[in-house]
């Protein structure tokens, strides 16, 4: 089944406003808003599912890096990692990274969709154009959640020693989703503004390395310069792989509620922003 078809039929199965003058009540638009944002992830993890190739092709950067870097640094020991094994500090960094590149260039889907009409379809759907800014959101955390199993499994396959406790798993696990959801949520503010593949794919390609070498993700903070530390500490992958480290290596988060803070209000700020430019957009 197309694209465009598994859109009609998720559209028709929608609640229809029975009073067009009437003014739903709040609950009715909060319902609303949940339909629309689940429907449009359904579709994507639809599109998943019908080219799982994806998950393959995406395992290959993170195996790359925690083989040949993450080895290669593993031996000489040349950044100090507070008595962990190189790998094992480098694994959580990686995973970040996986996260932030599946999510940064997820805008790319929302220019297809409207170059394909399916965009437009979407935006007409009687419930709150946020919900589909949400949708895209908690797709894009369900591909990189596929992401997170990819690179575990590589960690425990190169015999890295992560804390393999439930809490530690789940809590990284939830915290790539909302990792993902932030980063998509900016994918898709580019993504209306540059309106073309070409050139977000050119920005896309200028924002994500900065981001990588100017946090946590492969070198601890202490030996970073000065104005670089201060880069570091607004960059939100900092506190998404602080997360992850303290999770996956540690076993505790000394900083959580600083971190989640952080990520989940950069979240709604994201997505309160990205909902409002949607408001505005003239089918």
């Amino acid at each position: 089944m197309s694209s465009n078809s598994l859109v009609d039929a998720r559209v028709a199965s929608l609640p229809r406003p029975t009073r067009a003058l009437a003014r739903p009540s709040p609950v009715t638009v909060f319902g609303n808003y949940l339909h629309g944002a689940m429907t449009v992830a359904e579709l994507e993890v639809r599109k998943l599912r019908h080219d799982p190739t994806e998950l393959l092709t995406r395992a290959v950067q993170p195996a790359l890096w925690l083989l040949i870097f993450g080895q290669a640094f593993s031996a000489i020991r040349a950044i100090p990692t507070g008595g962990i094994s190189y790998l094992a500090f480098m694994t959580p960094g990686i995973l970040a990274q996986s996260v932030m590149f599946i999510s940064i260039f997820y805008g790319l889907t929302v220019i297809w969709d409207r170059d394909q009409g399916i965009l437009q379809k979407f935006l007409v759907m009687p419930v709150p154009r946020a919900s589909f800014v949400t949708g895209k959101a908690l797709g894009a955390g369900v591909r990189a959640l596929s992401q997170g199993v990819v690179v575990m499994c590589l960690a425990l396959l190169l015999g890295v020693q992560l804390q393999w406790s439930v809490v530690g798993v789940v809590g990284a696990l939830l915290t790539v989703v909302v990792g993902a959801g932030f980063f998509a949520t900016v994918s898709m503010l580019i993504a209306i503004a540059v309106k073309t593949r070409e050139r977000f794919m050119g920005l896309g390609q200028v924002i994500t390395m900065p981001l990588f070498f100017a946090s946590n993700a492969i070198y601890p903070l202490q030996i970073m310069p000065a104005w670089l530390q201060v880069v570091a500490r607004v960059n939100q992958l900092s506190y998404l792989v602080d997360l992850l480290r303290g999770y996956l290596v540690a076993g505790s988060v000394p900083n959580a509620g600083l971190d989640w803070l952080v990520l989940v209000t950069a979240l709604i700020v994201a997505q309160l922003i990205a909902g409002a430019t949607f408001k505005t957009i003239v089918i």
